[in-house]
């Protein structure tokens, strides 16, 4: 179902592409284990299991556990995909923040704690029956003598009866692949054969990569990260921000609403590895920068906070055109402007200081927005417009490491 472009559409980055992970790992991987395991311990340990019982307890418990698990995560992850994607009558995205969504799955998150519970009580019943049964083995373990007769160097198959040991018809021996048994006596040859037509297959795909430049998208302004950047990327990396946010902006209305304009593929070229990611706990920050909402902003996570950075060389650059004097240092700059007396910096009003560090609602009283009455840009927001890819992480003490693909 994921494999189909509208079902993929609501399902990515949410919550159910987590579902459909973790249902298969609880179940098909966990219950599997558990089967085997209890299946081996008595013959392992060469005695009875301690409690079919508290196998059975087992079982159920962690089914009910699954169930609850599930559930709950399925229908947050719809309920994510419908709530980003919800326009209201007016043509505007009808959840503009991110965090709505995010309370709106609280009480599922509180369903899932409840069945991983129930689903670790199991486990650990499960561990408590292999310990009692280990415990139960006797003083000496009797070892059994297998005998069989040697295989001679030459095979020679015993004629298979049609109708008995195989199927009458061709077809009927052809889908019991009988033929498939003389491949699996020669294993060296039928290795080297498969190992070939992995190796040519893979080749197909590989060589036209790098023979056809058109196959590589580019993009002229996106170049090689600089050693700076790639501090900051790593720190991005490091932090964990990677596990929570996305870097890539489907061109979908709702994504492009709310996030900026979709990325192209040529961005990513010097990612390695990608941060697209693959889910979204928090907001996607490929254009961070661009997104707005009047909420947003006092509940902005640190991977967010850092990230956005908020353009430190770009920053400098901008500070160095408006004071040439100060070589675009902040400390410099202030001292700057004290020498002129208090003047503003074309940011507002003000003595000084910049209008986008002054609380929201006072700017747009005033009818103030990133950007004084100049009509000059705010420094901590001019290149946010001009440079939607630039991106810059902290290393804790104040400083910034921009990661970008711009120049």
């Amino acid at each position: 179902m994921l494999s189909i472009k509208s079902v993929n559409a609501l399902s990515h980055y949410t919550d159910w592409t987590i579902a459909h992970v973790h249902s298969g790992a609880l179940t098909w991987n966990g219950f599997f284990t558990f089967a085997m395991i209890y299946w081996l311990a008595p013959r392992l340990f060469q005695t009875d299991m301690y409690s079919k019982k508290l196998m059975n307890t087992h079982f159920w418990i962690a089914t009910v556990g699954v169930v609850l698990y599930i559930l709950s995560i399925y229908s947050a992850g719809v309920t994510q995909g419908l709530m980003w994607r919800a326009f209201d009558e007016t043509g505007r995205l009808q959840y503009p923040d991110f965090v709505e969504t995010v309370a709106r799955l609280v009480p599922m998150y509180w369903v899932r704690v409840v069945g991983g519970t129930l689903y670790l009580a199991g486990a650990v019943l499960f561990a408590y029956n292999i310990v009692k049964t280990w415990a139960k083995r006797p003083a000496a373990y009797t070892v059994p003598v297998i005998q069989a007769p040697a295989l001679s160097k030459t095979f020679v198959p015993e004629p298979l009866r049609p109708g008995v040991d195989v199927p009458a018809t061709a077809w009927g021996r052809f889908v019991n692949m009988t033929f498939h048994r003389a491949w699996e006596r020669m294993p060296v040859t039928f290795s080297v054969l498969t190992l070939v037509a992995v190796v040519v297959a893979s080749l197909i795909e590989i060589i036209p990569t790098f023979l056809i430049k058109s196959n590589v998208p580019t993009i002229a302004s996106v170049h090689p990260y600089t050693p700076l950047e790639l501090a900051g990327r790593d720190i991005y990396i490091r932090e964990g921000c990677v596990n929570c946010h996305s870097q890539m902006v489907r061109p979908l209305r709702f994504e492009t609403e709310r996030y900026g304009e979709y990325s192209k593929p040529g961005e990513s070229v010097y990612d390695h590895p990608f941060l697209w990611g693959s889910r979204r706990i928090g907001p996607d920050l490929a254009r961070e920068p661009l997104a707005s909402s009047p909420l947003r902003e006092p509940a902005r996570s640190e991977c967010e906070i850092t990230h956005a950075g908020l353009h430190a060389h770009h920053h400098q650059r901008h500070r160095l055109r408006q004071h040439p004097e100060t070589g675009g240092r902040d400390g410099d700059a202030r001292r700057a402007i004290r020498r002129r007396g208090g003047q503003g910096t074309g940011h507002g009003e003000g003595a000084g200081e910049c209008d986008c560090r002054r609380p929201r609602a006072d700017r747009r009283r005033e009818g103030v927005r990133n950007q004084g009455s100049g009509g000059a840009h705010c420094l901590h927001t001019a290149s946010r417009k001009r440079h939607p890819g630039r991106s810059a992480v902290g290393d804790g003490e104040g400083r910034l490491f921009p990661f970008s693909r711009y120049t």
